[in-house]
């Protein structure tokens, strides 16, 4: 059986492999086998740098993902209180009667509860976030609001660190891995990268699709081709082209200047999000 360290020694793991699946990859998982796993990933330069997040954007980052959770919590009450009517064959929850009733009034006091802590979060950081040009100019983009806005702003941090928009992408995860054995190759979901701006893209797709028809006659070509998850992964990827861009060369996603000038994907853009609140500044000054 061959080693960690004797693969390492050998040069058979890629550069910049991460330093937590070598050690996973070990058989015998002891604090020797460990420690000698980390001395010759050192000794090799082969453990990557990490990035550290700015202490101001820390503690704003940590509350927005506090509030997904809540939000998560909020979903999944919503639907057990659907399904509890769907038990019965009801549409009102007014022909709930006896236990059923009480569950389901027990449910909406938690909802209503857990909404209220959603939207008192959200106040908390208005004052902080909107004023920020770099969050003014994601509002123009398709399919992004002011809460995907703040995500992706707090997620990053500085879009700088990346050296290409491919790099933007592998972080985001909208880059497939891929498994290859026996002269096959299947491509999957990659685990790799920041799991809240996944989320993000892929919600920003959803709304994008649902509000723009360039973008959703887009889709319905893609859907001719591909499964449904896989187009909204395409135009996922289109719009964080698009933030990268956005980010990078401080441009706004207008008619008139800048990347990459109210278009997807070469196509003008009908929909034209209009100027209302949260936008502080136009992008057009």
């Amino acid at each position: 059986m061959v080693s960690i360290s004797n693969l390492l020694m050998q040069n058979m793991f890629p550069k910049g492999m991460a330093m937590p699946k070598a050690i996973a990859y070990a058989i015998v998982k002891t604090d020797k086998v460990d420690s000698l796993t980390l001395a010759q990933l050192l000794r090799m330069d082969y453990i990557p740098e990490a990035y550290k997040i700015s202490n101001q954007n820390r503690t704003l980052r940590d509350a927005l993902r506090a509030r997904l959770k809540i939000v998560q919590r909020h979903t999944s009450v919503t639907n057990s209180m659907h399904l509890l009517l769907a038990k019965f064959i009801f549409v009102n929850p007014s022909q709930l009667i006896g236990i059923s009733k009480y569950q389901y009034q027990q449910l909406a006091n938690l909802e209503s509860l857990l909404n209220d802590q959603i939207l008192d979060l959200e106040k908390q950081l208005y004052p902080v976030l909107i004023p920020n040009q770099d969050i003014q100019r994601l509002l123009w983009i398709p399919g992004i609001g002011k809460m995907n806005a703040f995500n992706i702003v707090l997620e990053v941090d500085d879009i700088n660190r990346f050296e290409s928009v491919n790099n933007f992408y592998s972080y985001c995860r909208l880059t497939p891995s891929a498994r290859n054995s026996a002269g096959k190759a299947k491509q999957r979901s990659s685990k790799d990268g920041n799991k809240y701006l996944k989320v993000v893209f892929s919600d920003a797709a959803v709304h994008a699709i649902q509000y723009y028809p360039v973008i959703r006659k887009y889709n319905n070509s893609l859907m001719r081709k591909k499964n449904k998850q896989i187009a909204k992964t395409i135009i996922a990827k289109e719009i964080a082209n698009i933030v990268f861009h956005v980010l990078k060369y401080k441009t706004n996603f207008s008619r008139r200047d800048g990347f990459p000038n109210n278009k997807f994907k070469g196509k003008d853009l009908e929909h034209t999000k209009s100027l209302q609140w949260p936008r502080v500044v136009s992008p057009y000054a």
